[in-house]
């Protein structure tokens, strides 16, 4: 069974983007996030491929789609989370979204990895509230990008029901 990690950067009201974009631009935040995932699994939704454009290098990329024709160079297609996360053996995988694969995968992961910006933006999709009751902070790395003016943290959280 793979270990199962959520990786994902919210504003202040747990937006994460706007028109299938980042609402902001953190350097930072995108070394992280490819320091982290990078050597690993990397699952999302169509959607979010494409706001990428591109499979990720030094990743397997698997996106969730519901039409079985759609495909792309370096990706894994899957119409299920479920059967997406069979293919993964015992190799740590990231969702790295988008919000409806958030809320799919919330249940299921072992793990959040949080890049909480210390503002609000315009979004027109979030992420799900984190139970308190089922997910408990074991990290915080507090942060303060110069160039973008902008506080954040990277949070890591720890999924009380897995062990």
């Amino acid at each position: 069974m793979s270990f199962l990690t959520i990786i994902v950067a919210t504003d202040r009201e747990r937006g994460i983007g706007i028109n299938n974009t980042l609402p902001w631009h953190l350097p930072e935040d995108l070394a992280h996030f490819k320091r982290t995932t990078s050597g690993h699994t990397i699952i999302m939704g169509r959607k979010t491929f494409d706001s990428i454009g591109r499979a990720l290098p030094q990743r397997r990329n698997i996106v969730i789609t519901r039409n079985s024709e759609w495909k792309h160079d370096g990706v894994d297609t899957f119409t299920s989370i479920d059967d997406a996360l069979k293919s993964l053996g015992s190799d740590q995988a990231f969702i790295i979204g988008g919000a409806e694969i958030y809320a799919q995968t919330l249940p299921l992961a072992d793990q959040l990895i949080v890049t909480e910006v210390d503002q609000t933006f315009s979004c027109d999709a979030f992420f799900p509230l984190i139970d308190p009751a089922r997910w408990q902070e074991t990290s915080r790395e507090t942060h303060f990008s110069e160039t973008k003016n902008l506080h954040y943290a990277f949070v890591t959280y720890k999924n009380l029901r897995s062990n």
